[in-house]
């Protein structure tokens, strides 16, 4: 019978330990649950063996750790998504922009016509007025003097219209370029909003369906390991902000500082130990 993985936590092992069958045939041993009982009376095999367990609780914790900066990274994800659904600030503000070019153009538009049709009654005016002046039926100098002044007035005033009329349509004819311009503008932008938007929601469905599996596996590594050294990860994690870290060419990846040599080799020895610098439970993959 193989003995089930257990965690060794200062020389005790989790969970049942007592006489009556077989651990790995060389033992005598029994398993109960929820008692803990010192190694210390039970043969060199199953010491040994509860030895090989410490390495599964750091493996273990530094699994947990990797899962719960997963977890971590995809609520955090999750937030960003959520906070860039929705109406876009450049489809909006280019909306905007456009909707305010629009009513440029149409009040541009509507001096244009003020001014034709202005110039047109204006015509009308004038082309009596010249009638009258060159029809020879006025005699009267006098007459004819004032007909000759109301003649000059109307057709200064015609070309003073004339002049605004051609500056209101060059004006007209910018802001047209203006709006189609913009209107190809928002459309780009818009089509690029709809795209974003499909992958966030799709990035969204990927994550909310991934979450589930990762906490489902934070919970399996958690019941694993006792509640002490659990306790112990927590609070280092909640300082330290990673509780577990590499032993890499001897260096602690935590605080990047050489281990001394005794603290390596229990490191080595597959034993639960904290780096003597900055306190992080050691891992040697």
């Amino acid at each position: 019978m193989t003995p089930p993985k257990e965690i060794v936590y200062q020389g005790f092992l989790p969970y049942r330990v007592f006489k009556g069958s077989e651990v790995d045939k060389k033992s005598h041993l029994k398993y109960r649950p929820l008692e803990f009982i010192s190694l210390a009376s039970y043969p060199p095999t199953v010491i040994k063996w509860a030895e090989a367990e410490k390495m599964s609780v750091v493996k273990e914790l530094y699994q947990l750790q990797e899962t719960d900066l997963e977890i971590e990274s995809s609520e955090q994800a999750l937030a960003q998504i959520a906070s860039q659904l929705g109406e876009s600030q450049a489809v909006v503000r280019t909306r905007t922009e456009l909707k305010l070019k629009q009513q440029h153009l149409e009040e541009l538009g509507q001096q244009q016509h003020s001014a034709e049709w202005e110039i047109e009654d204006l015509v009308n005016k004038l082309t009596t007025a010249e009638e009258k002046l060159y029809s020879g039926r006025i005699k009267d100098p006098k007459e004819l003097t004032n007909l000759q002044h109301e003649v000059n007035g109307l057709r200064a005033r015609r070309n003073q219209l004339e002049d605004k009329a051609l500056e209101v349509m060059d004006q007209v004819e910018l802001s047209t370029a203006g709006v189609a311009t913009l209107s190809n503008e928002l459309k780009t932008v818009e089509a690029e909003w709809h795209s974003q938007q499909q992958q966030l929601s799709t990035n969204m469905e990927q994550l909310k369906t991934t979450l589930p599996d990762l906490r489902h596996k934070q919970q399996l590594l958690s019941v694993k390991i006792d509640p002490q050294t659990i306790e112990l990860y927590q609070e280092l994690k909640k300082r330290k902000g990673r509780a577990v870290v590499k032993v890499e060419q001897g260096i602690c990846c935590g605080c990047r500082i050489s281990l001394p040599t005794t603290e390596l080799q229990r490191a080595r020895g597959d034993s639960l130990v904290q780096c003597s610098s900055c306190g992080r439970i050691l891992f040697l993959p």
